[in-house]
This record gives C-alpha cells, sequence and structure tokens, in this order.
C-alpha cells in the first residue's frame, strides 16, 4: 500500500513529536551550534534547480564552514569535477540545505537557508590554504539550524572499526568509469593516477 494524502502518512506518524524535537530549532546559529559547525570537516550540500534536486559532498579541514556572524555562513568551493551542479542550482534558486558530520560524534546538525555565490577577491583569500584560494564562495543566510539525535548515527555504526568496509571489496573509479563509457574512460590507468592527480589538485 503506497501513502499519497497527508492524512493517511499522519494517521501512520500519529503521536505528537517529542518537545525537544521542537524547540531545539533555531534561526540562527547559537554559541552551542557553533561549537558543532566548527568541530566538523564535512557536510553535505543539497540545492534544488529546474533540473531537479543535487546533494553533493563538501570536506576540508575542520571548522571549514565559516559562522560569520550568527545569520551567516560562509562555505569556500574548493577544486572538484567542475560540474558545478551547486552553483548552477543556487544561481537559480537560492535555498539550500546542510548536514555537517563530526567523525566520532553521534549528533549530526542541520542548516536549511537561503544561499549567494560570492566572488570577493579579499573574502576568497581569507579561505586561501597553500596560497590557493577558492574561486567562489556560498554565503548562507541561516533560517533554520538544529541538530538531530545520534540514531541514524547509532544504527549504522559509522564510527566503528568494525563498520569500515576494505576500499579495495568495492568497485574503483577506474572501473566504474571504464563499464558506463565502455571502456572510452577510465581502466587501471585512472585509477593509477588518481593519487598523485589528486595530490597536485586537492586546494
Amino acid at each position: 500500500m503506497m501513502i499519497d494524502s497527508l492524512e493517511s502518512l499522519e494517521a501512520l506518524y500519529s503521536a505528537a513529536p517529542a518537545a525537544a524535537s521542537l524547540v531545539k530549532v533555531s534561526d540562527r546559529i547559537t554559541p552551542h551550534y557553533q561549537a558543532l559547525i566548527e568541530a566538523s570537516p564535512f557536510v553535505a550540500l543539497a540545492t534544488v534547480g529546474p533540473e531537479g534536486l543535487d546533494c553533493s559532498p563538501r570536506g576540508d579541514q575542520p571548522g571549514f564552514v565559516r559562522v560569520a556572524d550568527p545569520r551567516t555562513l560562509i562555505l569556500p568551493d574548493r577544486r572538484g569535477n567542475n560540474r558545478i551542479d551547486s552553483l548552477r542550482n543556487v544561481i537559480r534558486d537560492p535555498r539550500v540545505a546542510l548536514l555537517f558530520l563530526i567523525p566520532g560524534s553521534g549528533v549530526t546538525f542541520r542548516v536549511n537557508g537561503r544561499a549567494r555565490i560570492s566572488a570577493d577577491p579579499d573574502l576568497l583569500q581569507s579561505f586561501a590554504i597553500d596560497g590557493k584560494a577558492p574561486r567562489t564562495a556560498m554565503v548562507i543566510t541561516v533560517e533554520e539550524a538544529y541538530f538531530q539525535c545520534a540514531r541514524a548515527i547509532l544504527r549504522a555504526g559509522l564510527w566503528t572499526p568494525e563498520a569500515q568496509v576494505d576500499p579495495a571489496s568495492l568497485p574503483s573509479a577506474g572501473a566504474m568509469l571504464a563499464a558506463v563509457t565502455a571502456g572510452e574512460v577510465g581502466g587501471e590507468a585512472y585509477d593509477a593516477a588518481w593519487p598523485e592527480r589528486a595530490r597536485q589538485t586537492m586546494w
């Protein structure tokens, strides 16, 4: 049976939300919430555009998302695959959602808001690492901010040593590319070149 109405959905989830799940929502970054952001080296960025939805990983040194003030976050755009799907979406629809992860912690942190893309040279230079500044930065106005309880992380065992997967047991990037391009792109040569390519283009 598929659920296709709010009435049917709410009948299945008829218990009222716990008070803590509602009162934790803030329209600004509180000092405690700032501590979570500053400890996080990874965030999933969700955007929306005319072509649909996009969710993109963003990772850097802990605290790479800057709390400019209680209502403003700044996310530098480091080097990547140059598809710029998230940036294209923000130009056309400013709504964004962020999900921060903190290694070792079950708590995740969420922000919903609206973003603009800045190419201000002084701002970008303030994010420079090894003399390399990002090409743009996303300036995010916070509309909702709240932490998420640890159940999902605990169920996943995400940080436990026994849950870690041996990368060699998974398809490599080269193998996946070769499979979807009938061997025209990817392969063993792609995998062999990746570590040095990543090292030279990290920032």
